[in-house]
């Protein structure tokens, strides 16, 4: 129902059609009205409604804007019942497109704040954050709800959707960070790639990002909000010659989740498909061609819509270790390592690089734990991007924690992370592993077969250096893991650190 100023219902909004968008079955509500006014008055409408369990995944309210708008408020409430254990409550997403419409894909996209915010604005010159200042033109928008979930009982819903009238003022010209810093030529530089703040639904603020990524040692990060590219203008002032910011999205999906790294300023990816619509390696092209990296985020977790269901075809790298190091992790590991294997198959030329990154959104949530370590020629977005693809990286908890790992064969054949041995097969290899800052931590040396190799607990000054003997026909890659002590029991004890491979063999 849609009521005015009055509580009258001139709309007939109880009328409602089911149509496909491109991406998915979508429900459409009847459209809200508004008539002209004159500058500075405010008109107000309110709609009710209830959608049902199995409602599909976008529910459109379109919104008819006259001419002589200078901003547009929206806010919603939404029914929380009681469930039985076991069972899903309601929620509810929300987010906006102008009058170019709902195409997925399309140049409509003005915002989504998912279920992080009650309320948002949209006008020439500013916007709630997760949104995007912009002219409001006349023309039919769109307010686009996402039933995340959705109770036995039904979700009903409350959206109220404020006008004002008058001048718009000037849009600003966006600035954005530099895409390079002030680097030490070829060296391991230290980055966090997927966080978040008050731009989707994080509780920092860009600057206590900032600041705390410079705090954990970082040199670079990449701004990853959840389905928005609003953040990307408020950048420029805090990048620096010490801290490299990168910018990109996490595309939300209700099959997994995949970080955009280091796209084109303003670039923004649409998450609006599952796996069934095919549509995922349209917008994985789309985030290449942007200069970006295609990086699945937290493959195994267990959260709704996190897990990963797209496949690895289209990726470049994959997330294996999110935040703090949890059960969800020790699989991605282990999903990752059988990856690992299926590459042997060819020689190892395709193979998928692991990262680690934080997933931090608010206090005590720890910016830099864990980070990716790369190798790059320099601190730049295409150095950085480079040595990620490449594979010359290793994953530290903190850092504290620095790994350096070779292979040499006996002839001085030489190779590191990510890179390749070029010896015969019953070639003598030494494996080297040098620690720093793990005190306490044991080492493990995995290849193709397994943990082929533990040593001795570090000692307290969390330095040692660790060596193996293998050949390749033994070992067709050897990567390293520095594990904490665990309790009694046959688990491991969670990573300190790991690295990607290095391959052996012709």
């Amino acid at each position: 129902m849609c009521e005015d100023d009055h509580g009258h219902d001139p709309t007939g909004i109880g009328r409602r059609a089911v149509f496909v968008t491109g991406a998915a079955a979508a429900l459409t509500l009847g459209s809200v009205s508004f008539a002209s006014a004159a500058p500075r008055e405010r008109r107000t409408r309110t709609v009710r409604g209830t959608l049902p369990p199995g409602a599909p995944d976008f529910v459109y309210l379109p919104v008819e804007v006259p001419r002589g708008v200078s901003e547009i408020h929206v806010a919603y409430t939404y029914d929380r019942p009681a469930v039985p254990a076991g069972t899903q409550g309601n929620a509810l997403d929300i987010g906006l497109f102008d009058e170019r419409g709902t195409d997925l894909g399309g140049r409509g996209f003005r915002g989504w704040s998912g279920g992080a915010r009650t309320e948002f604005f949209v006008r020439a010159d500013d916007a709630t954050p997760g949104y995007v200042p912009g002219p409001v033109r006349p023309g039919t928008w769109h307010i686009a709800l996402g039933p995340y979930t959705v109770a036995p009982q039904g979700l009903s819903y409350e959206i109220t959707v404020t006008l004002t009238y008058g001048e718009q003022d000037a849009v600003p010209r966006p600035v954005y960070p530099p895409e390079r810093a002030r680097g030490r030529g070829r060296a391991w530089y230290r980055g966090d790639c997927h966080l978040h703040s008050e731009y989707s639904d994080g509780r920092y603020t860009l600057a206590e990002i900032a600041e705390l990524a410079r705090a954990a040692g970082l040199d670079f990060i990449n701004s990853s909000e959840h389905n928005t590219h609003s953040a990307h203008a408020h950048w420029a002032g805090l990048a620096g010659d010490d801290l490299l910011i990168l910018l990109g999205e996490e595309v939300t999906t209700r099959n997994g989740h995949v970080v955009a790294l280091g796209t084109e300023p303003g670039t923004f990816v649409d998450w609006r498909y599952r796996a069934r619509d095919n549509r995922f390696g349209r917008f994985a092209r789309q985030i290449r061609r942007a200069g970006g990296l295609v990086v699945p985020a937290h493959p195994h977790a267990t959260c709704i819509g996190c897990n990963w269901k797209f496949g690895f075809g289209e990726a470049d790298a994959v997330e294996v270790w999110n935040g703090a190091y949890t059960p969800d992790d020790e699989v991605a590991l282990a999903d990752w390592d059988g990856m690992l294997v299926a590459s042997v198959r060819d020689g190892g030329r395709d193979w998928l690089p692991a990262m680690g990154s934080s997933d931090s959104h608010r206090s005590p949530d720890v910016i830099g734990r864990p980070q990716t370590v790369v190798l790059a020629d320099d601190l730049t977005r295409e150095a950085i991007q480079e040595g990620i693809r490449a594979g010359r990286s290793y994953v530290a908890e903190s850092a504290k924690v620095a790994l350096s790992l070779t292979a040499s064969g006996s002839r001085g054949e030489h190779a590191g992370i990510g890179e390749r041995l070029r010896v015969d097969r019953d070639t003598p290899v030494t494996v080297r592993l040098e620690v720093t800052g793990a005190p306490r931590c044991t080492v493990r040396f995995v290849t193709d077969q397994g943990v082929l190799f533990t040593g001795d607990p570090l000692p307290v000054s969390g330095a040692g250096t660790v060596e193996w003997r293998t050949t390749a026909s033994y070992a067709a890659y050897v990567r390293a893991e520095v594990r904490h002590e665990t309790a009694a029991g046959p688990l491991p004890g969670a990573l300190a650190a790991f690295t990607n491979p290095v391959f052996l063999g012709r």
